[in-house]
C-alpha cells in the first residue's frame, strides 16, 4: 500500500507540532493538549498517526528527516573532504541548537523515539566514514581505517544527541560538535612532512 503524502493542513500541523516537540518536550503532553494547543480536534490528530505514541515518532522522524535535508544542503557546498566533514557537523551542531533540553530527555526516554536518535547516528557515522575515505583518497588524510573512525565518532554523535556528552562535559551541543570537528580533522590530518604516523 503506498503512503499518501500529508495535506497542506496536516504538514502545517507538523510543523506546529515540531515547534512545541522542540520547545518543550513532549512526554508531559497529551493529545487533547496538542489539540488545544493547534486548535483542532482529536480526529485531526489521529490523521497524522494513530496514537500519542506514533505521533512522537513521526514528529521525532520529521525533524531529523528536515535536518538531514539542511545539513546535506551545506555538505553540497564543500570542496574537498576535509570541508564536508566541517560542514556536516557544523550543520548538525546548528540543528541540536534548536532541540531544547526536554526535547532531548523525552526523546532518549522514549524507546521509539530513541531509535530514531540510533539510526541518525548511525547514519552520520557512515556519512562520516564516507568522507574519511574521499580524504584518504584524496591525499588529505592519513591512511587510517575509516569505519573504525567513523563508528567511535558515530557513538560520540549518539552522545551529544541524547544529551549525556554534554552534561558530563558541561558543554552545549554546539561546543561538543566543534570538538569532534577537531578532534577528526586535526587526528586525521597527513603530517606536512609527508611522514604517516600510524606507519611508523
Amino acid at each position: 500500500m503506498t503512503r499518501r503524502n500529508p495535506t497542506a493542513r496536516q504538514a502545517a500541523l507538523l510543523e506546529e507540532l515540531l515547534g512545541i516537540f522542540l520547545t518543550e518536550g513532549f512526554a508531559a503532553a497529551t493529545l487533547d493538549d496538542f489539540a488545544a494547543r493547534l486548535r483542532c480536534s482529536k480526529s485531526t490528530l489521529y490523521a497524522l498517526a494513530p496514537s500519542k505514541e506514533q505521533l512522537a515518532r513521526k514528529v521525532v522522524g520529521h525533524f531529523f528527516r528536515c535536518a538531514t535535508e539542511r545539513v546535506e544542503k551545506r555538505v553540497a557546498l564543500a570542496d574537498n573532504a576535509r570541508d564536508r566533514i566541517a560542514a556536516y557537523l557544523d550543520g548538525a551542531a546548528t540543528e541540536m541548537a534548536l532541540a531544547s533540553p526536554g526535547f532531548t530527555a523525552d526523546v532518549a526516554a522514549f524507546a521509539p523515539t530513541r531509535a530514531v536518535y540510533e539510526r541518525n547516528a548511525k547514519a552520520a557515522a557512515e556519512r562520516i566514514g564516507e568522507f574519511i575515505r574521499d580524504g584518504v583518497t584524496e591525499g588529505l588524510f592519513r591512511d587510517v581505517h575509516a569505519n573504525l573512525v567513523a563508528e567511535m565518532a558515530g557513538w560520540i554523535i549518539e552522545g551529544i544527541q541524547t544529551g549525556v556528552l554534554g552534561k558530563r562535559a558541561r558543554v552545549s551541543d554546539g561546543a561538543a560538535f566543534t570538538a569532534l570537528a577537531d578532534l577528526l580533522l586535526v587526528g586525521l590530518n597527513r603530517p606536512a612532512t609527508g611522514i604517516d604516523p600510524a606507519r611508523g
